[in-house]
């Protein structure tokens, strides 16, 4: 997967503070969803603050875009760092799990032609 900025066309570096690539946290709590299609890679992902959670009301839920099945967590390093705007989409999935692109709101995230 290749990324530009679309006002520039200039290639994005992974690095780029704009955005995070990121493993999703918690999935051997839910392999099964792992293999659901609405997670394959270039598939937009909910990011869904969960300010009631007993374990970390900081805690950033990942789920499809349908919002009917949830596969993780953002890493809780990284959670308390996003403003709750963003937009997520899954790249590529690893042994035992999934790394997801998270940009800000105003990002344009689309398939290449």
């Amino acid at each position: 997967m290749r990324l530009r900025d679309a006002a520039t066309g200039e290639p994005v570096r992974w690095e780029d503070p704009r955005i995070r690539v990121v493993p999703v946290a918690g999935v051997s709590y839910r392999v099964e969803a792992l293999d659901d299609p609405s997670f394959d890679p270039g598939r937009k992902l909910a990011l869904v603050a969960e300010p009631q959670n007993e374990h970390d009301p900081k805690a950033v839920a990942i789920w499809n875009e349908e919002r009917t099945l949830q596969l993780g967590y953002v890493p809780a390093a990284i959670a308390p760092e996003l403003l709750g705007d963003e937009q997520a989409v899954s790249l590529w999935r690893v042994e035992g799990g999934l790394r997801v692109l998270i940009a800000p709101a105003a990002a344009w995230i689309g398939m290449p032609r």
